[in-house]
């Protein structure tokens, strides 16, 4: 009995070590333009997990791990817009559609939809997106882009700069993941 369940472990063993890919290395850009003026910020330390068995994918950021090209920009968004002080993380938790759509055992770039819930400026809203994920030997790589209405979020634009800041931002997301050691 004993030697049937040490067969049983290693060869299943494997099946289970592929099946959840992380990356610390995530990387989130917004873009927002508007009539007198264009904001982008990039975080290359968003945190970040599939699972090929379930198709749950999660997302986790801190906001003040965005990058901007003018450092008052950088801090106007930290402290007025998202307040990270009170709201210090962004999250995703979600699930891959179609997850017969993506063969995680096969070397290709698949198409598919991911939903879930959007959690962010203290608001969680369900939101939809196209993405590509592209396998690679071990590796995997997952793309999205999608755009958010900044009231949905419930952060404010003081009239004053109403004309500077859109009132949507594309968000785009992109990992390069491997696989996970138990």
């Amino acid at each position: 009995m004993k030697y049937l369940i040490a067969c049983a472990l290693l060869c299943w063993g494997p099946l289970a070590i592929g099946q959840k890919y992380f990356s610390k290395t995530g990387k989130i850009s917004f873009y927002s333009e508007a009539s007198l003026e264009k904001i982008e910020a990039t975080n290359t330390s968003a945190s970040t997990v599939v699972d090929a068995a379930t198709g749950a994918v999660e997302w986790g950021v801190l906001i003040q791990g965005f990058k901007f090209e003018k450092a008052l920009m950088q801090e106007h968004f930290n402290e007025n817009y998202m307040e990270s002080a009170t709201y210090p993380k962004a999250k995703f938790k979600g699930k891959i559609d179609d997850l017969s759509s993506v063969n995680f055992k096969k070397d290709g770039t698949y198409t598919t939809n991911v939903t879930g819930q959007l959690e962010m400026h203290g608001v969680s809203k369900q939101i939809s997106m196209p993405a590509t994920v592209t396998v690679k030997g071990t590796m995997i790589n997952a793309k999205a882009k999608f755009t958010i209405l900044l009231a949905d979020y419930n952060i404010q634009i003081p009239k004053v700069v109403a004309d500077n800041i859109s009132k949507t931002v594309r968000v785009e997301v992109s990992a390069d993941y491997q696989p996970m050691n138990p």
